[in-house]
């Protein structure tokens, strides 16, 4: 039996399935701290503890997304506020190669505020 995390990644249709996948794993890589559970129907990043980030899919562009908890004290034209309060989001075009170079800069920064 599938946890629900492994059936929602397993359930995504390409090429956002292997975005996604790759996300999974890249995002606990940059730190031995970061941790991935399943908190609200979505995978969520937790970062010594505290939430830190998820991933999930844009309603509107059908595109992956990076939700960074701290990113309100950040500024990167790449994240999008939208109607959010707090958190910005990072659009991963799934038809294009991943921008690791800047993920890595703006989760790296992220990591500083806890």
């Amino acid at each position: 039996m599938l946890r629900p995390i492994d059936s929602f990644f397993l359930n995504l249709e390409e090429p956002i399935k292997s975005t996604m996948l790759f996300l999974r794993t890249h995002i606990p890589s940059l730190s031995k701290d970061i941790t991935e559970e399943w908190k609200y129907k979505l995978p969520f990043y937790y970062y010594k503890g505290k939430m830190f980030c998820y991933l999930w899919i844009h309603k509107k562009y059908k595109q992956p997304y990076i939700g960074i908890v701290a990113s309100d004290k950040m500024d990167y034209p790449e994240l999008l506020l939208e109607k959010r309060a707090k958190m910005k989001i990072l659009l991963i075009n799934p038809d294009e190669d991943i921008d690791v170079r800047t993920i890595n800069k703006i989760l790296k920064e992220a990591m500083q505020y806890y």
